[in-house]
C-alpha cells in the first residue's frame, strides 16, 4: 500500500474522540474537497507491505488504530489490512469519504466505519454513494461537515430520506466553532452529536501528520 505516514496521536473526531490512537494515513484520494486539511496526502507517500505496516503500528502500543487519508478505500489492500489489524487485537476505525463502496470491508467486531457525507460546500456532494448508508450499523458513524445553512439543510434531508441506524455526527468546518451549530441542533431537536475536531484545539493547524 502507499502510505503517507504512521503516527500516534489523540483521536480528534467521532465516537472514540480523546483516545490515544495509532493513525495510518494512506496516500491518494479521488475527491478534492474545498476545505480539505490533508492535501499533503493527495499523492505523496511510500509503498509499504502489509507486514511492515503492522510492525510500524505495533511499536506505538495503542488499542485503537485509525485508517485515514487521503482515502483508505482507494487502495485495494485496505480490506486485508483491516482484517489483519482486527486479528491482531486492535479496535479499527476506517475513515472514508462517502464516495467509495463499503461492501469489500470485512464484517467483523472491533471495526467501526466512519463515513462522511459531503455537503454542498465541499464541492463533492454529487459523488456520494448513498447506498453505503444501509451498510452502516449501530457501531458505525456517519459524519457531516457543516459550513453553512445550505449544508445544514442538506444534512437534514439526507437523514430524513435514508434513516441511518448508526450514530450521526455534525461537525463545523474547521472543527472549532461549535456554538451556532449546537444551537441549531438543540432548537430543532435533531438526534445527532455535535462534535469538534479535538486535535485542532490541542495543536491548532500546525500538525497534519
Amino acid at each position: 500500500m502507499k502510505i503517507y505516514s504512521i503516527f500516534r496521536s489523540i483521536q480528534g473526531e467521532g465516537l472514540t474522540i480523546g483516545a490515544p490512537t495509532t493513525f495510518i494515513r494512506t496516500s491518494g484520494c479521488p475527491l478534492r474537497c474545498t476545505y480539505c486539511d490533508t492535501k499533503q496526502a493527495y499523492d505523496k507517500g511510500e509503498q509499504m507491505t502489509l507486514e511492515a505496516i503492522i510492525k510500524a503500528v505495533q511499536k506505538y502500543k495503542t488499542r485503537h488504530v485509525c485508517l485515514t487519508g487521503g482515502e483508505p478505500l482507494s487502495q485495494k489492500e485496505t480490506p486485508k489490512l483491516v482484517q489483519m489489524l482486527v486479528d491482531s487485537g486492535y479496535h479499527v476505525v476506517v475513515e472514508t469519504n462517502g464516495a467509495m463502496p463499503l461492501d469489500e470491508l470485512p464484517c467483523v467486531e472491533n471495526l467501526t466505519i466512519s463515513m462522511d457525507i459531503k455537503c454542498p460546500s465541499s464541492g463533492e456532494s454529487e459523488k456520494m454513494l448513498f447506498g453505503n448508508i444501509e451498510l452502516l450499523g449501530p457501531t458505525d458513524q456517519l459524519k457531516f461537515i457543516i459550513s453553512d445553512d445550505r449544508d445544514y439543510k442538506y444534512a437534514k434531508e439526507v437523514l430524513e430520506k435514508y434513516s441511518p441506524t448508526c450514530e450521526i455526527i455534525f461537525t463545523p468546518v474547521g472543527g472549532k466553532d461549535l456554538k451556532e451549530l449546537a444551537e441549531k441542533v438543540l432548537k430543532e431537536g435533531l438526534n445527532v452529536r455535535v462534535l469538534p475536531q479535538l486535535h485542532k484545539f490541542i495543536w491548532g493547524e500546525e500538525d497534519n501528520r
